[in-house]
């Protein structure tokens, strides 16, 4: 018993650890793996929080589809396809958020 007690102590004064690949998020992945210099685990993994919030597990894998090929989010952004356009106003939202969240 006390020995459990020391754990779970000690599990607060560390804090959450940081996210192993296989346990990351679709958006987290796709932020590690960029070639962008201001990556951190920490900002990625903060995004992926965001998006976990904001954005449904479909729409985070299209999203994480613009950390590999930025282009797509210029097409997604200018298309006529309604579906794009809503989908675009969510992912707006969700850059907004980070943003303001993670910095």
């Amino acid at each position: 018993m006390k020995k459990t007690v020391v754990i779970i102590v000690l599990a607060g004064l560390v804090g959450p650890s940081l996210p192993t690949p296989a346990e990351a998020g679709t958006i987290a992945r796709a932020c590690i793996a960029s070639p962008r210099k201001q990556k951190t685990p920490e900002l990625c993994g903060c995004i992926q929080r965001v998006a976990d919030q904001m954005l449904t597990r479909g729409e985070q894998r299209q999203a994480a589809r613009f950390f590999r090929d930025p282009h797509r989010a210029q097409e997604t952004r200018q298309s006529d396809n309604i579906a794009n356009e809503r989908f675009w106003e969510r992912y707006k939202a969700f850059a907004a958020r980070a943003v303001e969240y993670c910095g």
